[in-house]
């Protein structure tokens, strides 16, 4: 009878790849080996870990084996030394987490498949997500100039999340590759949908996929929000425009619509007095910016639009860096708006 340590490895084994995607993120796949400079992940070449093979024995998947000093083992020896971790307890926690396992070893009650795409799939996925801090989603979105954004509790890593080619038979299995995710929530705070970024571990940008960013659940009317509106929200389209307008303007709340057709359609939150709309200067963008500001003007929500420098507050972002980005906003915020948003900030 195998113990539980045996049945963990054999799992971490099946999923050879994906284990070292995330524990070895700094190396890279060549032939039926995934190849870094120790358990460090250090870049490199001298660990080589087998990604097929037997269940056991001489050339099994999972074994690894580090040429310059000498260290080899199975791949939850590697979890352990990659994580520092002392126990053996501990590891399998970790590798159960990893594998989303129950972690007090009851059987777990199988729900029945959500459909794809669903609202359900939606809340299942984002359940499985982990904070981005220290991760590749931090890493990613630091890259784009946008920092310090951990305790969001908005956004959420998945290690290993899947993706369907859109060409592919629907037959054919996902891939999968890390993510970051995006809650979309409608005016309560319900989650009704996810936006998620595929995530390349070799380069922390997007994943090499077409297209590398998909949202799934209900979007109409919702968004990915940052902060409770009492009366001033600002909303926008892209994730990551919106993500550099909280870097630039942190108390202000603001929401991703994720698209211009969702933009067009966002519910306002009642009681909003004034609200800014960050402008996509392309013709999907501005049509949506114009179709909103006539909903808010019916509702009697004072409208200001905010125009980036470059195509987005993203570019302005990544190019001039935060304290131009501010210094960019302050001539189109309101006076009074100005003083709480840009003036009194803690920063």
């Amino acid at each position: 009878m195998h113990s539980p340590a045996a049945e963990i490895a054999r799992r971490l084994a099946e999923e050879a790849e994906a284990v070292c995607r995330h524990y070895l993120s700094n190396g890279r796949r060549q032939g039926q080996y995934w190849l870094v400079g120790d358990v460090q992940n250090t870049p490199g070449h001298s660990l080589y870990v087998r990604l097929t093979g037997q269940a056991s024995g001489p050339g099994a998947a999972g074994k690894w084996t580090d040429s310059a000093t000498g260290q080899h083992g199975d791949l939850l020896d590697l979890i352990a030394l990659t994580m520092g971790i002392a126990t053996l307890k501990e590891t399998l926690k970790e590798a159960r987490r990893f594998l989303s396992l129950p972690q007090n070893g009851r059987p777990r009650v199988v729900k029945a498949p959500a459909d794809r795409g669903s609202q359900e799939a939606a809340r299942r996925l984002w359940a499985m997500g982990l904070p981005i801090s220290g991760t590749l989603a931090e890493r990613y979105l630091a890259g784009r100039g946008l920092t310090g954004l951990g305790r969001l509790d908005s956004l959420r890593f998945h290690p290993k999340c899947f993706y369907r080619r859109e060409a592919c038979p629907t037959t054919d299995p996902p891939e999968s590759w890390p993510a970051l995710l995006a809650k979309v929530t409608d005016l309560d705070g319900r989650l009704t949908g996810l936006h998620r970024t595929w995530l390349d571990p070799a380069t922390a940008g997007k994943a090499p996929v077409v297209p590398p960013r998909k949202a799934m659940g209900n979007l109409l009317g919702h968004g990915v929000r940052i902060g409770e509106p009492d009366r001033v929200l600002a909303v926008g389209e892209g994730l990551e425009t919106m993500l550099s307008l909280h870097l630039a303007l942190p108390e202000l709340p603001v929401v991703a619509a994720l698209s211009a057709g969702h933009l067009a359609a966002l519910a306002l939150p009642p009681g909003l007095r004034r609200l800014y709309i960050a402008i996509d200067a392309d013709p999907a963008g501005l049509s949506a910016a114009d179709q909103l500001a006539r909903c808010a003007k019916d509702a009697e929500i004072d409208t200001i639009r905010l125009f980036p420098g470059l195509g987005d507050f993203n570019d302005d972002l990544r190019a001039h860096g935060r304290d131009e980005l501010r210094a960019h906003l302050r001539p189109q915020l309101a006076p009074e708006d100005a003083a709480v948003f840009l003036d009194h900030a803690i920063l």
